[in-house]
């Protein structure tokens, strides 16, 4: 009897490399996690000789992970997450791991499985074909996931697919401008909504403001007792709210489903947003925390590897 194909999903991130294995389904056969920066000495003392690392490191242990639990598996499909925007000669939009952007990533990734399908995606739009395939947003036509992590972004689902967008960038409201004053001012030049509103955002401003190193989690920890950190939770929430109100009432979504670290502080964070949405939006959607909230990019890089295989395989092999 011929073993069964197996998929890989493989996600980059800044601090860990999250990889799995699965079946055809999806399901998980095993999984590993290193980390990213094993190498801090090479990282900043070469541009892209730490990011280069990270990313061999990555793949060699693919590759081990594929030898331990599918042996002599006919791998069918490779989805590979990322943060940033991934191109087959490049990584736009990675500024938080030097000499990431400058990687040939789906090149890469390409060259260590030869000739298996490989799809790629952000972190976060893996994150949203995990929950459109298997989680909350199935069969939600149009959605919204919001990523609530270290950084900020959102992915629209409509007509069973999550929108790329032109240049793969659909969903990145850090960029999004927070007033009128930021209009006709160069990115570099005025404050972007992911400087203020995102994990990364709140442990520096938590920080500064309340005199000590502070964590997101941190801050909204201490905002229950605290008046001062209860004021930047409400600051945060507040400006987040309006950006997702508007986003809403552009897109009209049936569901939001919210990941992402930050979701461990949900009971914080939901009822602004919804009151926002309530106020502000004429048909107020369902909002719900995502069903995968803190691994949804793997699980969502397996989903792409799924979907790689049985673009390669056929539907009859998903039977």
């Amino acid at each position: 009897m011929v073993p069964a194909p197996v998929v890989l999903g493989l996600d980059f991130g800044g601090t860990k490399i999250a990889l799995a294995v699965g079946d055809l389904t999806g399901r998980r056969l095993g999984a590993r996690t290193i980390d990213s920066r094993a190498d801090s000495r090479v990282d900043s003392h070469d541009g892209s000789g730490g990011a280069a690392a990270a990313l061999a490191r990555g793949l060699a242990a693919a590759h081990e992970l594929l030898s331990e639990v599918a042996p002599g598996q006919e791998l069918a499909g490779v989805g590979a997450a990322t943060l940033g925007i991934p191109y087959d000669d490049r990584v736009e939009l990675a500024p938080t791991f030097p000499g990431w952007g400058e990687l040939p990533f789906g090149r890469l990734v390409r060259d260590a499985f030869p000739g298996v399908p490989v799809r790629l995606a952000t972190d976060v739009k893996a994150a949203a074909a995990a929950e459109l395939r298997w989680g909350a947003l199935a069969s939600c036509d149009p959605g919204l996931y919001l990523n609530l992590g270290t950084g900020l972004a959102i992915a629209i689902v409509a007509g069973g697919t999550v929108i790329t967008g032109a240049h793969g960038a659909s969903g990145e409201i850090g960029y999004n401008l927070r007033s009128p004053a930021d209009v006709y001012v160069d990115e570099g030049r005025r404050t972007i909504l992911e400087h203020v509103v995102s994990g990364q955002a709140l442990e520096t401003t938590g920080s500064t403001r309340l005199g000590r190193a502070v964590t997101a989690a941190d801050v909204f920890t201490m905002a229950r007792t605290d008046r001062d950190a209860a004021v930047l939770t409400d600051e945060f929430v507040r400006e987040l709210a309006m950006h997702l109100a508007n986003l809403t009432i552009a897109v009209d979504p049936a569901r939001i489903v919210v990941g992402g670290g930050l979701v461990r502080s949900w009971d914080q964070i939901e009822t602004g947003l919804r009151r926002a949405l309530a106020a502000a939006v004429p048909f107020p959607p369902e909002l719900s925390v995502a069903r995968f909230p803190s691994d949804a990019p793997l699980i969502g890089a397996l989903a792409l590897g799924v979907e790689a295989a049985g673009a390669a395989l056929g539907e009859e092999a998903f039977a």
